[in-house]
């Protein structure tokens, strides 16, 4: 017998364990600069702790396409938050970096089934005219959680030491299970679907191999053999996986989805938008704490206004989209994302605290206006027989741009770092090695920064040529039509 579904209890439950989720992605990003020092490893290397969480959880949630056909929604999201739970606690006792990556990875594999379940769970449960609200409210976990999971993370490292923020997270996901196992229940029927392991092992090793390729390209170069070969290995078998999407007659990853418009559109925009978000994230700590020197504590509550700026805006921009579609809040987020960007193209070591707190308050701003709405808009746009096959490249792309967007910046940033530093020290500048360090950091950091604002101005060329939006209904009232027409003819 189906139980009732109530959102009221249904929603909050699942939009905490999302947001738990989440907070873990970008939780250490404060951190990274201690446990390079604390590891003694280069930046190349940290950044493994997030862009392996991202990556696991790309390839995981095409996976989930399929889980949600073979197991009900209760289980998939108890064995969400087991997962988290899990990688939580390996990483609170890690004696070393390699433990402590193995539980972030743990925890990916959680976070990966997750958000595909919520937003297909939105699908079900809500009218079409209700989702771009309940999808701002989504927000709140994707863009909210990533925004405050730092401010949190520089109090936690201030007062105590890294691994307080897992301890700390242990009861939390301890209660979201605890609430999921009361008042959880199913929303969707089950069946007997396939696993396509061919494509997971294409699309693991694809995935993989480019993001290892572009990682290792800041210390190695772009022309190192082993960086090529694994590049080139990447893109033979994402090209490998995504022919065999499209001849199977039950895809692992349904790429029929990008036979439409709006969704293709919004898609590109989300991959740049997805680069500079996280790529921000990354960087803007680095120079704060290892060029500038501030405390862990200062780069988090800098970040902090504009998360409360995030939490402000993420449910009224979904509102918002509802009434004036995607074309004009794109358009509109972008205006505040494009100049934020430019404003930190010039750092120096005297750029104030101040300056660089209102200018991530008007990036977050812009990002409010940008992630869910361009997820819903693509989404609306598609047959409703679709809607779970979209979520799902929708959330696999997000992941996997976040991760590859990481690994490029940090590999420009690591590039041109040593690139300024040879220069200076060819031109025989009179700088100490601190001297050196700082100056060539900050115009490696410049130079990743523009990097992302030739990103931004291009998803603002997209957005200005984007196609009016049409309705998943219309799409269907137009396919009638075309079959109805033959057989008027006749």
């Amino acid at each position: 017998m189906k139980h009732p579904i109530n959102k009221k209890i249904l929603m909050p439950v699942m939009l905490l364990g999302s947001f738990l989720s989440i907070l873990n992605q970008t939780i250490l990003n404060v951190a990274l600069p201690d446990l390079m020092n604390e590891f003694e490893i280069g930046a190349t290397t940290v950044q493994w702790l997030i862009t392996g969480f991202m990556l696991v959880n790309g390839i995981l949630v095409p996976v989930t396409a399929f889980l949600m056909k073979r197991f009900t929604t209760r289980q998939l999201f108890l064995s969400s938050m087991a997962f988290l739970f899990a990688g939580t606690f390996i990483s609170a006792i890690a004696p070393g970096f390699e433990f402590l990556l193995v539980g972030r990875l743990i925890q990916a594999a959680g976070a990966g089934i997750i958000m595909p379940l919520l937003m297909t769970v939105v699908f079900v449960v809500y009218p079409k005219e209700g989702r771009g609200t309940a999808m701002g409210f989504i927000g709140l976990a994707m863009i909210v959680a990533p925004a405050i999971g730092p401010t949190l993370a520089g109090f936690v490292i201030e007062q105590f030491s890294w691994r307080w923020i897992f301890i700390g997270m242990l009861p939390l996901v301890a209660i979201v299970i605890l609430l999921s196992l009361k008042f959880l229940v199913n929303v969707s029927e089950t069946s007997k679907a396939k696993l396509d392991l061919t494509s997971i092992i294409l699309s693991t090793i694809g995935f993989g191999g480019l993001l290892f390729g572009l990682s290792n390209a800041g210390d190695k170069g772009w022309g190192s053999a082993e960086v090529l070969i694994f590049i080139a290995l990447g893109i033979v078998l994402l090209f490998l996986f995504c022919r065999r999407q499209i001849m199977s007659k039950d895809p692992l990853l349904n790429l029929s989805v990008f036979k439409v418009p709006m969704f293709t559109t919004t898609t590109i925009i989300s991959v740049m938008v997805m680069f500079v978000m996280y790529a921000d994230m990354i960087l803007l700590p680095i120079y704060l704490q290892t060029s500038r020197g501030f405390s862990v504590l200062d780069t988090a509550l800098l970040l902090l206004p504009g998360a409360l700026v995030n939490a402000l805006l993420s449910p009224v921009t979904g509102r918002i989209l509802d009434k004036f579609g995607p074309k004009p809040i794109v358009i509109v987020g972008l205006c505040f994302l494009i100049p934020s960007i430019w404003g930190v193209t010039h750092l120096t070591d005297a750029t104030t605290y101040n300056y660089l707190m209102i200018r991530t308050v008007f990036l977050r701003i812009g990002l409010s206006f940008l992630t869910m709405p361009l997820n819903t808009a693509g989404l609306n746009a598609l047959p409703n027989h679709l809607n779970s096959h979209g979520s799902a490249v929708t959330n696999t792309v997000r992941q996997l741009a976040g991760s590859i967007g990481t690994a490029m910046i940090i590999t420009i940033f690591t590039s041109r770092t040593n690139s300024h530093a040879a220069q200076m020290v060819d031109t025989n500048q009179a700088l100490s090695p601190s001297q050196l360090a700082q100056k060539s950091s900050i115009l490696g950091t410049n130079d990743a920064y523009l990097f992302m604002l030739v990103l931004g101005i291009i998803a603002l060329v997209v957005t200005v040529f984007m196609r009016k939006e049409r309705s998943s209904e219309q799409e269907e009232a137009i396919e009638v039509k075309k079959m109805k027409q033959p057989a008027e003819g006749r």
